[in-house]
């Protein structure tokens, strides 16, 4: 990690507009308040100040740019889902206390490999069992759907008997340091709680969508990993909640990833972020650990960046998608930078606040988009101004049960004129290509 790129532990952001420095921190700390000086880095939020103050010195209109990279206003949701989103950023949280436990000491023997030969770790069943045991105990009242990941087969098997008995211990564990009163959990416990996640969706009612660790590969490789918990209204996303104990509350960059490409972790203060998102009320950022409560800084992704400023993102493994058609789209549109690889929906969280301005994915054609894998991070960057479609532009549709229908050929998450710039990209490639 370059050190030099941080001043006293933070990440200093470049120059971006002859403003004065003081001036900028005033307007700041007038939005957003002193306490989130982390945040006071974000190049996004700046430069949208700083086109602010310029307009408003010239006695102009604040130029359409700046609106871009503000908050989007949205068509009304009916739904009022406060106690709701309350509930998930508490059981994130908690989850996410149990994976950064377990990342550190992960052994050959607490993971297995599914039919599809992704690695499922004692992290990933115990998030799941955690998230529903607190999803339960906050909102006792209220029905209970989850469409998760994870089921018991596996664990049901005399092999994985031991596998369950440490799920159960960590789950406990995790309770007795977190939670108050809360009860011992039998492995039986834990059996239930992990597959209340086996709803099917479908178009109406309400079902919790939980990835408990998205990127496992990331989390067993000890780079980025996210909890991701999100909840469907009759077929529509109302919220999302990203818990993302690697990443910096500061923006990252080339100079936080290692020689691949792939965003290392950290083990500083000022790692572990939490991203919230209520449908029509905006999307926000906090620190993930040793608080409380809703984030309260607003996040905004960055529209305000020529091509050849702009940073994509993608993902680490090639597999997952088609990092050559990635790299031809950059180039048509003109970008210069290179790609920034990040696991998981931390993509997701890292583009709300402006650290990219671009994540696409185009996986193999045979391949299946599963929705937990997208529920949650869609939301939070379409709160944060950001649009997400499939490859010829159509609004995803999470109302069809466990996966998404086909995305003709991929996935686009962008700010509003990069999203313009690839959907047209990828048009003029198709028809070269026939």
């Amino acid at each position: 990690m370059n050190a030099s790129a941080r001043v006293g532990g933070q990440r200093v952001a470049p120059s971006v507009a002859k403003i004065p420095t003081t001036g900028i921190n005033h307007r700041f700390s007038t939005l957003y308040g002193n306490r989130n000086v982390i945040y006071m880095n974000n190049v996004a939020i700046r430069k949208s100040i700083v086109a602010q103050m310029t307009a408003e010195a010239r006695d102009v209109s604040t130029p359409e740019t700046v609106d871009a990279a503000l908050p989007k206003e949205r068509g009304e949701f009916a739904h009022d889902l406060t106690r709701e989103q309350e509930a998930a950023v508490k059981a994130v949280r908690l989850a996410s206390h149990l994976c950064d436990h377990v990342q550190s000491q992960l052994k050959d023997a607490e993971k297995v490999e599914k039919d599809d030969s992704s690695p499922v770790t004692v992290a990933d069943y115990g998030a799941q069992a955690l998230t529903s045991w607190s999803l339960l105990r906050s909102l006792p009242d209220l029905e209970f759907k989850m469409i998760a990941e994870e089921d018991s087969d596996d664990l049901k098997t005399p092999e994985g008997a031991a596998m369950l008995r440490r799920i159960t211990d960590l789950v406990n564990h995790t309770l007795s340091e977190c939670e108050e009163d809360a009860p011992l959990l039998t492995p039986d416990d834990v059996i239930d709680l992990i597959d209340a996640g086996r709803s099917d969706g479908g178009p109406s009612g309400r079902y919790w969508v939980l990835d408990p660790i998205d990127g496992t590969r990331g989390f067993v490789s000890m780079r980025q990993y996210a909890v991701c918990l999100g909840l469907l209204v009759d077929g529509e996303i109302g919220l999302g909640v990203l818990g993302c104990p690697n990443l910096p509350q500061w923006s990252v960059s080339d100079v936080d990833c290692n020689e691949t490409g792939a965003c290392d972790p950290y083990d500083e203060v000022g790692i572990g972020c939490c991203f919230a998102a209520h449908r029509g009320r905006g999307a926000f950022a906090g620190p993930l650990f040793n608080t409380e409560g809703l984030p309260t800084i607003p996040v905004h992704c960055n529209d305000l960046l020529a091509p050849e400023e702009v940073r994509f993102m993608e993902s680490v493994e090639a597999k997952h998608s088609n990092h050559h058609l990635s790299a031809a789209v950059a180039e048509e549109i003109g970008l210069e930078l290179p790609s920034l690889r990040i696991d998981s929906q931390a993509k997701y969280g890292a583009l709300s606040r402006g650290d990219a301005s671009i994540f696409m994915r185009f996986p193999p054609d045979t391949y299946r988009e599963k929705i937990w894998d997208h529920v949650a991070g869609v939301v939070v960057l379409e709160e944060a101004g950001g649009v997400v479609t499939d490859a010829l532009g159509n609004p995803l549709d999470f109302s069809q049960g466990r996966y998404l229908p086909y995305l003709n050929g991929g996935l686009i998450a962008a700010t509003p004129s990069m999203h313009r710039a690839i959907i047209a990209a990828l048009k003029k490639i198709r028809e070269e290509s026939l």
